[in-house]
């Protein structure tokens, strides 16, 4: 499923227009900076819990040093941040069956 289709079943489901689902879609979905409920949440350092369907929420990996696989010679990887998604127990148990 795609973010049209995604829009075109929140339409029908709720029985709001296609731009107000887009718009609904957009609130919370989008990826742009200062926009998008969940990843301004992400951006301050805060997890967004949905219950029975999961958790959105950073982590941070240390810095370390790698192998770069085309010469074999160490390099060294950045610390960084990066979003995660762990899916919650109804969810995990419906997907499951």
């Amino acid at each position: 499923m795609n973010k049209k289709e995604l829009v075109a079943k929140l339409a029908k489901n709720t029985g709001l227009s296609q731009a107000k689902a887009a718009e609904v879609v957009n609130c919370l979905f989008d990826a742009d900076p200062g926009h998008g409920i969940i990843a301004v949440e992400l951006d301050g350092g805060r997890k967004v819990t949905i219950p029975g369907f999961g958790t959105f929420g950073t982590k941070k990996r240390a810095a370390r040093t790698g192998t770069n696989p085309a010469n074999g010679k160490k390099i060294a990887i950045a610390a960084k941040s990066y979003a995660f998604f762990k899916p919650g127990k109804t969810l995990r148990e419906r997907v499951a069956v």
